[in-house]
C-alpha cells in the first residue's frame, strides 16, 4: 500500500506528520537569541546562509554596541571612512555576506526610524517593505515577535523536507509555503516550521537522511529512496 492510500489525502497525511512532529520535539522553539523585536529581525537577517549558532555569538557583542534602531541607522554604510561602517561589518562578517547584510540592517533601520518611529511595524505588507526582508523574516518577525502567525516560514529547511515528504513539488519558497498553508491549520503553521528544521538537522540532512532512524519514514514518498 502506498504512502497516500494509506494516510488518505495530502491534507490529512500533513496533519498526521505534525501531530508525529509535535511528540517527537515538543519544546521546540525559534533558536535565534533575542531581547527585543527588533533584535530578532536583526539576527534573522543575520541567520541568511548562516547558522542560528554563528548568528548567537555573534549578536551579543552587535546589540551591545547597537542597542536600537537609531544606533544602527546611524551607521553611514555610504562612507567607506566611516569608523561606523568597519565596526558593524566587523561585528557580522563571520556570518557571511557581512556588506550586503550591514548595508540591509542599515537601511531597515533608517526606514524604521523615519516612517515607524523606531519602532519594528507588525504588519506583512510593511515588513517586506524593509531591506533585507522577505516573507521568511516577516513570518518570523511576526510570530515570534507579535504572535500573529501569517504565513509559514520556509528556509532550506523547510522547503527540503515538504518536498522530500511529498507536500509539494515546487522549490521556490513562496509557492512551498501557498501550498504548506492549504495543508495544515494556521495557528500550527509556525511550529510546522520550527520543528520541520529541528527534524532537518537532526535527522532529514541534506546529503545524507537518516531514513532507517525517522520516525516520520512511514509518511514520507521519499523514505529509503537514493533520489531525494
Amino acid at each position: 500500500m502506498s504512502v497516500a492510500s494509506k494516510w488518505g489525502s495530502k491534507k490529512q497525511r500533513a496533519e498526521a506528520i505534525l501531530a508525529k512532529l509535535k511528540i517527537l520535539y515538543p519544546d521546540a522553539t525559534c533558536s535565534l537569541d533575542y531581547q527585543t523585536t527588533l533584535q530578532l529581525l536583526v539576527a534573522t537577517i543575520l541567520s541568511a546562509q548562516c547558522t542560528d549558532e554563528r548568528v548567537n555569538k555573534v549578536t551579543p557583542a552587535l546589540f551591545k554596541r547597537f542597542p536600537d534602531a537609531r544606533s544602527l541607522a546611524g551607521c553611514d554604510l555610504a562612507k567607506p571612512a566611516l569608523r561606523e561602517r568597519e565596526e558593524l561589518e566587523t561585528l557580522i562578517r563571520s556570518t557571511g555576506f557581512y556588506r550586503n547584510k550591514a548595508k540591509n540592517i542599515q537601511g531597515a533601520a533608517r526606514k524604521i526610524v523615519a516612517e515607524y518611529g523606531g519602532e519594528v511595524p507588525q504588519t506583512m505588507a510593511e515588513l517586506i517593505t524593509l531591506p533585507g526582508v522577505g516573507r521568511k523574516t516577516a513570518n518570523v518577525v511576526l510570530a515570534h515577535g507579535f504572535g500573529i502567525v501569517e504565513g509559514v516560514t520556509v528556509d532550506t529547511h523547510v522547503k527540503r523536507l515538504s518536498k522530500r515528504l511529498g507536500l509539494t513539488e515546487y522549490q521556490d519558497p513562496i509557492r512551498v509555503e501557498r501550498d504548506l498553508m492549504k495543508l495544515l491549520p494556521q495557528p500550527d503553521w509556525e511550529n510546522w516550521s520550527i520543528r520541520l528544521i529541528y527534524h532537518g538537522r537532526a535527522i532529514c540532512k541534506a546529503r545524507s537522511p537518516n531514513c532507517d532512524d525517522c520516525q516520520l519514514a512511514h509518511l514520507c514518498p521519499s523514505a529509503g529512496s537514493s533520489n531525494i
